[in-house]
């Protein structure tokens, strides 16, 4: 066995044999695979504008909350507060919020808050929250609290803790 590596033929006929048959497989094999792959990937893609278009036709705020004017922005709790709160309908006298200062711990900038929600029903909260975590990446819900207000069939007291990271 050991014998065929020291025989020429090997070298000379069957390497070479070989080396002339790998563009025939590329050929035969791997572009159609490719070819395939791609129109996949090209499918997908026109199945994806089709969901992203009918998504923006039933939520155009989307695009507001998504504008180029608004990526520049420096974060302040003050104002991405009031501003979700107001595209979510929630009156001015069911929210409430504090603020930490900004702190520095193991060079990772962060600003703490407490957004309490009261008298809130479930699905403004749940609006509110996507909303804001949407407009703000580097937002963090830390903490969610709920707690059900007894005489009133879906009104909560909604208690969140917030930490964004700069």
């Amino acid at each position: 066995m050991k014998d065929i590596y020291k025989n020429p033929i090997l070298y000379y006929i069957l390497v070479p044999a070989l080396v002339a048959l790998w563009p025939l497989l590329v050929w035969a094999v791997y572009l159609p695979g490719a070819r395939e792959s791609l129109q996949k990937d090209m499918e997908q893609c026109v199945k994806a504008k089709q969901i992203m278009t009918q998504i923006l036709e039933l939520d155009p705020e989307r695009l507001k909350i998504s504008g180029t004017s608004t990526a520049s922005v420096e974060f302040d709790y003050a104002k991405s507060v009031v501003e979700i709160v107001n595209s979510c309908k929630i009156p001015s006298t069911s929210y409430k919020f504090n603020s930490r200062p900004p702190r520095v711990k193991d060079r990772q900038k962060t600003q703490s808050a407490v957004v309490v929600l009261d008298n809130v029903d479930i699905t403004k909260f749940a609006e509110f929250l996507s909303r804001i975590q949407l407009r703000w990446a580097n937002l963090q819900c830390e903490k969610v609290k709920l707690t059900k207000k007894e005489d009133l069939p879906d009104a909560w007291k909604i208690n969140l803790d917030f930490k964004y990271y700069y």
